[in-house]
């Protein structure tokens, strides 16, 4: 009577999304994080283009947010190739070539 199967997490679907949804967040906080960065090391050393350290330090660890997801969306892309439902679309595919044929001439 008791069912024995386990219980999928209700919460990993949310956590999910809001990581997809966090990409957009930890760019803009990237490159204010620089940005304050540069301010520091300005106000420290008293020479102007040490501010732009900092700033180009953000858009670097921004643009590493960015590839850190895309890599990760890529795996997760190449996990549901690799399923059969959709190895058997690839395979139809494949087999529907010869329906490519002219039709242009009649050959009787």
């Amino acid at each position: 009577m008791e069912n024995k199967e386990p219980r999928k997490p209700r919460i990993k679907p949310i956590i999910e999304a809001a990581d997809h949804l966090s990409l957009g967040i930890s760019i803009v906080v990237a490159i204010a994080m620089g940005i304050g960065i540069g301010y520091l090391i300005r106000s420290l050393t008293d020479i102007g283009w040490t501010f732009f350290i900092g700033v180009f330090i953000g858009i670097a660890a921004a643009i590493l947010n960015v590839y850190k997801a895309y890599s990760k969306q890529y795996k997760e892309y190449e996990e549901l190739a690799k399923q059969p439902r959709y190895a058997m679309q690839k395979k139809n595919q494949i087999d529907n070539d010869d329906d490519d044929e002219d039709y242009g001439e009649k050959s009787y």
